[in-house]
């Protein structure tokens, strides 16, 4: 097994036939996907993303462009993409995931079998809303409320939001700054899932994602907000454990 703090196992099987490569949301560290393992086959290696700034990482600088993040975990990543993999990732994490897999593309490198983009407006999709990262910190913490994806009990904890602060307005530098530039489409299928009550995404709801592959799109829909990812988390990984029993 290689390890790199870039890096989190959550099933690992000597029977694996297939590595699922998750990519969390602002905020977000590689934690959250994992109690995915109880739901998805038991032949599915589930290996999460940790970026810094946050978990064991938290005193780690975090990044705060995309292109920079990118060339830093292409190094850690590349060690166990020897075998068939599929990239999932929610919010920031599916714009990391596409950019990504745009790098190994332009290096010769191994492509996924499938990009599983949930809950993140296409890359070529301007964004509905202005940036946030640069607001100050009463109002930067307004608006993550707003989104509904952070327990009050933490946004009233003085001293953990001054910790976790620099590490949230850093993705959200990440996930506002990124620009796209145009490229061939993928030749690998994409899967976009959306939050039904999730406005600022929703505009996707259409082929949008679909424009970056030339290969099979599917779009689905599941009940919930922006972080539909755990409050509908038992219909996505059921449809995402349908998915990758396809490609086993």
């Amino acid at each position: 097994m290689h390890k790199s703090p870039w890096l989190s196992y959550f099933q690992r099987s000597e029977n694996a036939k297939l590595a699922l490569i998750c990519f969390p949301y602002a905020g977000g560290g590689g934690h959250i996907f994992a109690s995915w393992k109880d739901q998805l086959p038991p032949t599915v290696d589930i290996i999460a993303i940790n970026t810094p700034g946050r978990g064991a990482r938290m005193m780690e600088t975090p990044f705060r462009q995309m292109l920079p993040l990118v060339e830093a975990l292409k190094p850690a990543l590349l060690p166990i993409l020897n075998r068939p993999f599929v990239f999932f990732g929610h919010s920031l994490g599916a714009a990391l995931a596409f950019e990504l897999a745009r790098s190994l593309r332009a290096s010769n490198g191994p492509q996924p079998l499938k990009l599983i983009a949930s809950g993140r407006r296409a890359p070529h999709v301007e964004n509905d809303g202005p940036p946030i990262y640069h607001l100050p910190d009463a109002q930067f913490i307004e608006e993550i409320r707003k989104k509904k994806g952070t327990p009050e009990e933490v946004l009233q904890n003085d001293e953990l939001m001054a910790l976790v602060l620099p590490m949230l307005k850093a993705d959200f530098e990440v996930a506002d700054t990124h620009q796209y530039v145009v490229q061939a489409p993928f030749d690998f299928p994409i899967t976009y899932y959306w939050g039904e009550e999730d406005k600022p995404v929703n505009r996707n709801n259409d082929d949008a994602w679909g424009q970056h592959t030339c290969a099979e799109y599917q779009h689905h829909p599941l009940a919930g907000g922006h972080f539909f990812i755990h409050s509908a988390k038992e219909a996505l990984l059921s449809r995402l454990s349908d998915e990758l029993k396809h490609m086993l």
